[in-house]
């Protein structure tokens, strides 16, 4: 069960989160691109200056960790990311970005809301005991942030933590907490595929093996395998990101190439499923006579993540009571996140959960993380960030 007086502990007058509002609006001002984030670090390196906490820096980059002891107990790690994407934002609003760059998947939230649950839990250190771990990652944009910090010796440069937890501003009512057990977010791999076929002139197509022809039947049954082979209580997603074939209007070119991405829920469903498309390619290929093999590339990789039940019952218990009607049981969604990396470098269980976002006018056609008028409704929205991040971490560290 959750300690009794969480709530009231979260709701207290005793810490001064005012300067959220403008930290956030700062960052969100000043949006920098994966790699790039060194104004944006050098920002939560000065208000974790103000906490009683030791700091370990530039892991894998810009990559950050908070280490707040508290006597002997257990170890809990709360991850935030803070790289931008590079969208115009037309939001509108008077902090908007100017540079090009936008905060258009909520970072700035994650970060300004994980540095308000660092001030809650420093100041009230008589409610828990044991290691807190604020953990600060660049890079998420480009899915290698926590893989940079992990080979930079993360694991070794701080504390193993018992549990890793994490969280993300979504579409849905604005300060509502989302949560689930199982799957919440799904894995994705993108892949490469390069045709090969004999070019010819255009008004010649006997004398070609025209890829353009091999890829658009690969495209077309592409679809078949999701709907004939993936079982119907299951999800699979293949889409096609890219397709390049030639360049000139009357000469039919020497080679195709797609570019797919795919998302699920199962990664022995994704095996089963690349199985099925490499043999379907290669027998669209030979179908048409192409002089060579296809070839496959895969890459971009992210895991499924998987929320720990245990952690869940935890976590889950401290949010009905922290939040009441705004906990409710969060739908997966079929993004992906590199989070996970964290806590599998450990071998440690973790538990990610939803923040909604949406405007209450919006919630009809809400705008959806990587638009560019994607802007989180900022009072509800930071304020359950927060005392989620810190709801879930004092789950673990209570006496």
């Amino acid at each position: 069960m959750a300690d009794p007086t969480l709530a009231a502990l979260l709701d207290s007058d005793a810490v001064d989160l005012s300067w959220q509002r403008a930290f956030y609006e700062d960052l969100h001002s000043h949006p920098e691109l994966p790699h790039e984030e060194e104004r944006t670090a050098g920002r939560i390196l000065e208000q974790l200056d103000t906490y009683d906490c030791e700091v370990v820096t530039d892991i894998g980059g810009h990559g950050i960790v908070a280490i707040f002891r508290n006597g002997d107990g257990p170890t809990a790690l709360m991850r935030a990311d803070f790289d931008a994407l590079p969208v115009a934002e037309e939001t509108g609003v008077d902090f908007a970005a100017t540079n090009g760059k936008m905060h258009a998947c909520g970072h700035d939230v994650h970060t300004t809301a994980l540095l308000g649950a660092c001030a809650l839990i420093d100041v009230h250190r008589d409610a828990w005991q044991g290691t807190f771990l604020a953990l600060f990652q660049p890079a998420e944009e480009s899915s290698m942030g926590a893989k940079y910090m992990i080979a930079d010796g993360l694991t070794e440069r701080v504390p193993k933590p018992d549990v890793c937890l994490g969280q993300h501003v979504m579409p849905g009512p604005a300060g509502q907490v989302q949560s689930t057990s199982g799957p919440i977010l799904a894995g994705c791999d993108s892949l490469r595929i390069h045709i090969t076929g004999r070019s010819a002139h255009a008004s010649m197509p006997h004398e070609s093996i025209d890829p353009s022809y091999v890829a658009a039947m690969v495209v077309t049954r592409l679809q078949a395998i999701v709907g004939r082979e993936v079982p119907p209580h299951d999800f699979f997603v293949i889409s096609v990101g890219e397709l390049h074939a030639g360049d000139k209007n009357n000469i039919i070119p020497g080679s195709a190439e797609l570019v797919l991405n795919t998302r699920y829920y199962k990664p022995e469903l994704a095996e089963r499923v690349y199985a099925s498309l490499e043999r379907m390619v290669r027998a669209e290929c030979v179908a048409s006579g192409c002089p060579a093999e296809p070839t496959f590339e895969y890459y971009a990789h992210g895991e499924v993540t998987d929320n720990d039940p245990v952690a869940h019952d935890a976590v889950r218990a401290s949010f009905d009571q922290v939040f009441g009607e705004l906990s409710v049981t969060a739908t997966p969604s079929t993004v992906s996140e590199d989070f996970c990396y964290i806590p599998q470098a450990w071998g440690v269980p973790y538990y990610f959960w939803f923040i909604g976002s949406t405007p209450d006018e919006l919630l009809d056609n809400p705008p959806v993380n990587h638009q560019s008028t994607f802007l989180p409704d900022y009072a509800p929205t930071m304020d359950s960030a927060t005392r989620a991040a810190a709801a879930a971490v004092l789950s673990f560290l209570k006496h």
